[in-house]
């Protein structure tokens, strides 16, 4: 029986609404499909108060806690702005004015972050991201990124999920298995990556690998020719090898299966990532006929899938004691941020 007393498991998606507040339309559709969780964009964010009764209205369609996510990342990637939230320099950015005192900086800033999103009763950020930053990487993604070296990378990407976990929400890891190499926007095209096996296993799979115990992760819309002629994402060869070589079992999520790198239908998409072996679905920016027909399309979570999902929600937790005023402090001495970025 998953949390909330239903004898039945939610559909295996997670879904966003179209604007500030749920429509009667909305509630129903969600009531009916149950979709395991949710996820936040710009058009949903007006003021605290509103995006707490959107949240409220969110997990009353579906009559328990669901997880609420956003993007923020900093930088580009930022959905909070101000006055909602602080604007953030992009990670990497950020990491080179913190120098050698960057792990703590970036521990910080997403404690910061952390306590910016609870507030608002969001408890789900998609970060960190573990993807290698490389000459070819794409520059939509380069400065989101932590670094060049899987190892760095794997130290900054664990003070990343340390500092929202702290600050009770959960980091959702991505894109697994590495999008570093890809010279394309996944957004508008699929990427394809010749790197020899090898390479990849000892570059792009490493950070992942150092974080496959984080409770939640993200796939990467990437052809690895290495390993299969088909995205990641709906790859079950590529899938199997992130639950057996790089070790994460936990909660599997897509990327947004709208994105223009899959070209099948948002349903289409939703059953074969599904099929490969991802836990969620998740589907953004459709209409309500578009999330009803992938929530259906994605079925409901079997067992291997809802036990992750318990697992990945139990280290859920009330934020734990600390002094924002003091780390914002600490945070200006490591790393300067730009006017009105801190507090």
């Amino acid at each position: 029986m998953y949390p909330g007393g239903g004898a039945m498991s939610p559909s295996a998606v997670i879904l966003d609404a179209e604007g500030t507040r749920l429509s009667a339309a909305e509630k129903a559709l969600f009531r009916a499909t149950d979709p395991f969780g949710f996820i936040l964009f710009g058009r949903n964010l007006e003021s605290a108060d509103q995006i707490a009764a959107l949240c409220g209205e969110m997990r009353e369609s579906v009559g328990r806690e669901a997880l609420i996510l956003i993007d923020q990342e900093g930088g580009r990637v930022q959905r909070l702005r101000p006055p909602l939230a602080r604007d953030w320099p992009a990670p990497l950015d950020h990491i080179a004015a913190a120098g050698d005192g960057a792990v703590r900086a970036l521990y910080l800033r997403y404690r910061l972050i952390a306590h910016e999103l609870r507030m608002l009763g969001i408890d789900g950020n998609c970060a960190p991201v573990a993807d290698l930053a490389l000459d070819e990487t794409h520059p939509f993604l380069r400065n989101r990124c932590y670094g060049d070296t899987p190892a760095r990378v794997a130290e900054l990407g664990r003070a990343v999920a340390q500092g929202l976990v702290d600050g009770g929400v959960l980091p959702v890891v991505k894109h697994i298995p590495g999008h570093g190499r890809a010279r394309t926007d996944s957004h508008h095209e699929l990427p394809r990556v010749g790197a020899p096996l090898d390479l990849l296993e000892a570059g792009d799979f490493a950070p992942f690998r150092a974080l496959a115990d984080l409770p939640l992760g993200m796939t990467a819309h990437v052809v690895y020719e290495a390993l299969d002629p088909l995205p990641a994402t709906v790859s079950p060869h590529v899938i199997a090898l992130i639950r057996d070589s790089i070790g994460f079992d936990g909660l599997l999520m897509s990327d947004d299966i709208s994105m223009k790198a899959l070209t099948g239908t948002p349903q289409d998409n939703a059953r074969a990532c599904i099929a490969a072996g991802c836990d969620i679905a998740l589907f953004c920016n459709g209409t309500l006929a578009e999330r009803d027909r992938v929530a259906h399309a994605a079925g409901r979570m079997g067992a291997d899938s809802l036990h992750r999902a318990e697992t990945a929600l139990s280290q859920r937790h009330a934020p734990l004691d600390f002094d924002i005023k003091a780390a914002w402090d600490e945070l200006a001495a490591l790393a300067p941020l730009p006017p009105g970025a801190g507090s």
